[in-house]
Order: C-alpha cells, then sequence, then structure tokens
C-alpha cells in the first residue's frame, strides 16, 4: 500500500474545483484546519486567501497561474484518468476527519461522482458539505443526535437494508436499492436517531446545521 501523501491527527479541508464561499471555507476550517485541494480545487482556495497544504490530482483543470503560485514540493500528480480527483485525494489522506468543499456543485455529474466515492472510500471518515445539507457515507453502526421534526435522508448507492430507532419511517426490514426503495425525506421523532446497516452502500444527509452532530457521530462510530 502507498504511504498517504497527507497526514493529519487534526484533520483535513478538502477543496474541488465546484463552488463554495468564504463562509463555507471558513466553517470546514475550524473545524479541519489542513488544507487540501483536489487538481482546481487550488484556484478556489488562493481566490479566498488560502494557501493550500497539498494539491492531489491528474493537474489537467488547476490553471497556470495557480501551479506558479504553489510551491512545487506541493504538488502531487496522480496522471492515472480511471479515477476521479476527489477519489485520488481521499485515498492519498490519511486523517480521522475529511470535510469536502465544492464537490456537490453546479454539475450534476460531478455530484453524482462525487457520492459514488464517498461510498468506495468509506474507510475514510468524509463528510461532503453542500449548500443546505450535508452527506457522508454511512458506517455500521451510527447514532446522531437530531431535533425531532428535522429530515434524515437516507439514499442507498447499493442494495443494502438495514434497522433505525428515532425515524418517523423505521426502515427495518426495508431492501433498499437505488433503482428501488430509496429512503429520503424521512424525519426524526426524537432526539437520536440510531441507524444500523448490514453493509456498506447507503448516504445519509443531515441539514447543513447538524454538521457538527454528524462529526460527532462519525467520530464516535465503531
Amino acid at each position: 500500500m502507498n504511504s498517504p501523501i497527507v497526514q493529519s491527527t487534526h484533520g483535513v479541508t478538502l477543496a474541488g474545483g465546484g463552488p463554495f464561499s468564504v463562509r463555507d471555507l471558513k466553517l470546514a476550517l475550524a473545524r479541519a484546519p489542513l488544507a487540501v485541494a483536489a487538481d482546481s480545487g487550488a484556484d478556489r482556495l488562493l481566490r479566498h486567501g488560502v494557501m493550500p497544504e497539498a494539491v492531489i490530482g491528474d493537474m489537467d483543470s488547476i490553471s497556470a497561474a495557480a501551479r506558479e503560485r504553489i510551491p512545487v514540493a506541493r504538488q502531487y500528480l496522480v496522471s492515472e484518468q480511471v479515477t476521479t480527483d476527489f477519489d485520488k485525494a481521499l485515498r492519498s489522506i490519511d486523517t480521522p476527519l475529511i470535510l469536502a468543499l465544492g464537490f456537490a456543485g453546479a454539475r450534476l455529474d460531478h455530484g453524482l461522482a462525487a457520492f459514488s466515492t464517498l461510498i468506495a472510500r468509506a474507510e475514510r471518515r468524509c463528510i461532503l458539505i453542500g449548500p443546505q445539507d450535508v452527506a457522508f457515507a454511512a458506517p455500521p453502526r451510527l447514532e446522531v443526535s437530531v431535533s425531532p421534526g428535522e429530515p434524515v435522508s437516507l439514499f442507498p448507492m447499493a442494495q443494502v437494508t438495514g434497522r433505525s430507532e428515532g425515524l418517523e419511517w423505521p426502515i427495518d426490514g426495508i431492501a433498499f436499492a437505488p433503482d428501488g426503495m430509496i429512503g429520503t425525506s424521512n424525519r426524526a421523532v426524537a432526539r437520536r436517531v440510531v441507524l444500523e446497516f448490514d453493509r456498506r452502500g447507503m448516504l445519509v444527509i443531515l441539514p447543513r446545521r447538524r454538521l457538527d452532530a454528524a462529526i460527532r457521530a462519525l467520530r464516535e462510530a465503531p
């Protein structure tokens, strides 16, 4: 196994090439203080006044101006074209928490690819921060603090079953699949929701205001 490019015990904010605001960046860096870019995410970071500690990707979309500003020693070319830059970065980062910005942006295909990567790299504790929601790959067991009435959406990226506590519509015994039963627009009926799944493949989507609750839940998950 190759050694990781980036290692941090405090968490990494990973920037993609999609849009995110200075407010988004400050929100993420307050919780995951090391800034890393996936390819053209470097341009976004520089535009917001942050020099990335590392840039990882195939370097096909980062600007020449950004490459000139960023020290060569911080630029890591991963030349294969089979995976996305998000995947290249996730598998190259060793940290307890990754907060990803700019991956759920304007293009639907990029967003779908990011969700697929969250599942494929589920061993990385990564939360994708969008304009209104946060999304992450469900671990085998998860306990998350919410408020009654808040949405708790589940979207299967594979065939998966599970059980739940604290949801208005329990998921026990349901066979989920991306082309079959999905679990979006469920709601909490308690202040704690417990989810268990038989295998990898489920995305959990929570309101953005529950970012800190999602971070705690992933850190405490087995």
